[in-house]
């Protein structure tokens, strides 16, 4: 289910550009990370990127393929990531665009959550 060394390595070179990128394994699956937020997950040595209203438009390819998902009480929970076109692996300008777009999704989606650099408020314990 998580990334393949060959993988992982594939991806830190293509998504270089955009900065240092940091493959996690969690959940069964390996996030991809960068300046301290998620902008994608791979399962199977699948892609997918982070999504959302900013970003959805020009996400608008991928969503032919079901989002990345996970099954609970017997329910299927869709994530806000979705899979990354095959054909962006031979293209890798646009691939890059898109990784960035996924960063700036990853960057609001961490700010709605507290925050703005990405990483989440600490609550003080007493």
């Amino acid at each position: 289910m998580v990334a393949s060394d060959d993988f992982a390595e594939f991806l830190r070179e293509q998504l270089a550009p955009i900065g240092d990128v940091v493959l996690r394994r969690m959940f069964g699956k390996t996030g991809v990370f960068c300046h301290g937020v998620m902008l994608g997950m791979v399962t199977d040595n699948t892609l997918y990127f982070r999504v959302d209203d900013g970003n959805r438009a020009l996400f608008k390819e991928a969503a032919a393929d079901p989002p990345l998902n996970y099954r609970k009480q017997g329910s299927t929970i869709d994530l806000a990531f979705w899979r990354v076109p095959e054909r962006l692996f031979d293209q890798p300008e646009e691939f890059v665009a898109w990784a960035r777009e996924a960063l700036a999704a990853a960057k609001r989606v961490a700010s709605k959550r507290g925050g703005t650099d990405g990483t989440r408020k600490r609550r003080s314990r007493k």
